[in-house]
């Protein structure tokens, strides 16, 4: 099955975006910025889809949400050119012309996102020739179903989180999470209003569900050592990224307090870099996201990794890609998800691009074994809400 051609088309959002307020939630920015940085700055509103296209008629779909502009220019002037005449079968051999091809620049970042989006084009084109779904291929179906959070509370008024959090505990999830909104800037204050935050979740969905709390890389080892104690009486399934992701000494000292689990590796790539986080013992639970860290061809092999530490996998985001992952592999329990709202920072922003992605019921989705490939297509309307660069 020869590749024939590989296409890279960034999608932006045209539509409304909801203006997130103030302490919406904390960005590594918070801690060097001169005034309120807010999540707005890392708004997620361009998406990269690449397509692989095979002498068989198959098209092979994949994705990559870092700097989309970016990673198309990768794409197109780095990958494509040893990509075309290949054989889309030889995915193993493919991954390493790319990643030492674009070695010196790529290994991490935008590079490795162009990588994976390339990736999980070729497994999708891979799984619709043998007309069987990606996670089939990857070891074949562990789960009946995939258990996934709730992932979407933001900083708010105390009876709006409330409001919410009950929902989803209706709903039947079994886990959600926090995203806390103040850091060291705000100092002891700022504490008692993350405090005040977790106390409401946990109040509100009660014992028997898990809780989250995420600070996406914006506290310091200081202020995080001073907060665990305070959070440790709520019981959190783990804190995430708490710190910047290559503090991982800080990151090894938090997990080695004993008080609340420790996840990150959002912001990780390859197995190389998460080889360093097990053998320091950094993280409880590691978070990759496959249409960062390489594709699945990468993923599959972190998970052996966490599998042999004794570490859990959580991906990052939910989404087709992550959950062909998860639900062949022993070492991941769930997964996220992002339930569909309107667009605010981007993190739902694949609902509006992609038809086939799973909707939870009662806190757990489905892979269907008749669907081949990663099962997404692309929507026929996405003109309609997207400038699309090709």
């Amino acid at each position: 099955m020869r590749i024939l051609d590989v296409r890279a088309r960034v999608l932006e959002w045209t539509g409304p975006v909801a203006s997130p307020p103030p302490n919406f939630c904390t960005t590594a920015s918070d801690i060097v910025a001169r005034r309120a940085v807010g999540i707005g700055a890392y708004s997620f509103l361009g998406w990269l889809v690449v397509e692989v296209e095979t002498d068989q008629g198959i098209v092979g779909l994949g994705n990559a949400a870092l700097s989309p502009h970016v990673t198309k220019a990768v794409i197109d002037r780095h990958l494509k050119p040893i990509l075309v005449g290949e054989n889309a079968f030889d995915v193993a051999w493919l991954w390493e012309r790319m990643y030492r091809q674009t070695l010196p620049f790529g290994r991490k970042g935008a590079g490795m996102a162009a990588i994976s989006a390339v990736d999980i084009a070729l497994w999708d084109a891979i799984g619709k020739a043998h007309r069987q779904p990606v996670f089939r291929l990857l070891g074949g179906r562990l789960k009946d179903r995939i258990e996934v959070y709730a992932s979407r509370l933001y900083a708010q008024p105390l009876d709006d989180l409330a409001l919410e959090a009950s929902a989803y505990r209706a709903a039947g999830f079994r886990g959600v999470k926090l995203r806390f909104g103040w850091g060291p800037r705000d100092g002891a204050a700022g504490m008692r209003r993350n405090v005040e935050l977790l106390r409401t979740v946990r109040e509100t969905v009660g014992d028997d569900i898990e809780v989250m709390a995420d600070c996406y890389m914006g506290w310091t080892l200081d202020y995080a050592r001073r907060m665990l104690p305070l959070l440790a009486p709520y019981n959190l399934r783990w804190l995430e990224e708490p710190l910047g992701a290559d503090e991982i000494d800080g990151y090894a000292e938090l997990r080695a307090m004993n008080l609340v689990p420790i996840a990150g590796g959002e912001h990780e790539f390859t197995l190389r870099g998460f080889r360093e986080i097990a053998e320091r013992r950094a993280m409880d639970v590691i978070q990759f996201d496959t249409n960062r860290v390489g594709g699945p061809t990468q993923a599959q092999k972190i998970c052996a990794l966490a599998e042999a530490f004794g570490l859990a996998v959580v991906p990052h985001a939910g989404q087709m890609h992550n959950y062909h992952v998860v639900m062949a592999s022993v070492a991941a329990p769930m997964a996220e998800y992002f339930p569909k709202v309107p667009v605010e920072v981007g993190n739902e922003l694949f609902w509006y691009i992609f038809d086939g992605e799973p909707v939870a019921e009662q806190g757990s989705i489905g892979l269907d074994d008749a669907v081949p490939g990663m099962g997404l297509s692309l929507r026929q309307d996405l003109q309609r809400d997207f400038r699309i660069s090709e």
